[in-house]
């Protein structure tokens, strides 16, 4: 009786777990190209440069090479240039993403708000983002900061007349001239996702606040400010991620020199001038490392953002 009940029962099919795996490999496969693509491209580098920041090799003395451990790394956190461009690296990110994000907090509330030639206006303060970063340090250093045909100075000499002071812009204020031209390039990015923000408000409770008598600074310091907290923590972790890797403006404004060399710099000093692939190496790998660290806190808030829209 069993055996019969049991042979009427239906039974799954033998196969099911072979279709529902040709079935996945079948989706994936036109992805494999590119997965392979971005292997051979990014990461077997990052294997290659992690194998080279654990050997002595400097070409300028090609008998001493072999496995060096963590030498270079050490070299990397107690050698005083290498622990300047640390800092520098750190105050620059910090500075100019700080700024960034005020001036792209003020622009987006002005774009904000309905005027005539909004659109024109908006793009106009989008361009600076879009120029290549080498062009725009060049434009900084040459077109802005020259002192005898610069527009700083030249609009000095134009409100003071002859006797009007013409300073020289990068070697009295090297760092700040670097971080000048970084502002300049990265506020309308921070513009743009403040704005996306901004756009993203419920305007029932804004109106609401309104029909109470709430100012405008109480808005803003209310229910504006904290809907744009995690806009500000995104474009603050993005413009990190990026800044933190700048290498066109330090090189072609100062050439590293008059204590603005950072990281990025440094490591191509260590690698082109040094010809030490060991220690460059290793100083590489500390930067990718910190810029992973920076990316996931971006990743989690751009989930936290996500979820947020699907529960609204």
């Amino acid at each position: 009786m069993r055996e019969a009940v049991a042979r009427a029962e239906p039974k799954p099919p033998a196969r099911t777990g072979q279709v529902k795996a040709a079935a996945r490999w079948v989706r994936r496969a036109p992805l494999l190209p590119a997965l392979i693509f971005t292997i051979v491209v990014t990461q077997l580098p990052f294997v290659a440069t992690l194998v080279i920041s654990l050997m002595r090799w400097n070409s300028l003395d090609p008998t001493n090479r072999g496995f060096a451990g963590v030498d270079n790394y050490t070299a990397v956190f107690t050698d005083p240039d290498l622990r300047s461009a640390i800092g520098t690296t750190v105050l620059l990110t910090v500075t100019v993403v700080f700024v960034s994000l005020v001036l792209g907090l003020v622009l987006a509330l002005l774009l904000d708000r309905k005027f005539a030639g909004r659109g024109l206006v908006r793009t106009m303060l989008i361009a600076p983002f879009l120029v290549v970063p080498v062009a725009a340090a060049l434009l900084w250093k040459h077109a802005l900061y020259n002192p005898e045909y610069g527009l700083l100075n030249g609009v000095l000499t134009w409100l003071f007349g002859a006797d009007a002071p013409q300073p020289e812009w990068i070697s009295g204020m090297p760092l700040i001239a670097v971080e000048a031209s970084l502002v300049w390039q990265w506020t309308p990015f921070m513009m743009l996702i403040l704005l996306a923000g901004l756009q993203s408000r419920p305007q029932d409770a804004v109106e609401a606040a309104r029909i109470d008598g709430a100012t405008a600074w109480q808005v803003f310091r209310y229910l504006t400010l904290p809907h744009l907290r995690q806009y500000l923590e995104l474009g603050a972790l993005l413009g990190s991620i990026y800044i933190v890797q700048n290498f066109d403006a330090v090189f072609t404004i100062t050439s590293g020199g008059l204590g603005t060399a950072n990281l990025p710099y440094t490591i191509y000093q260590t690698f082109y001038q040094a010809h030490d692939y060991g220690q460059a190496s290793a100083a590489g790998v500390v930067v990718v490392v910190g810029s992973i660290v920076i990316a996931t806190f971006a990743l989690r808030v751009v989930s936290s953002l996500l979820r947020e829209e699907v529960r609204g």
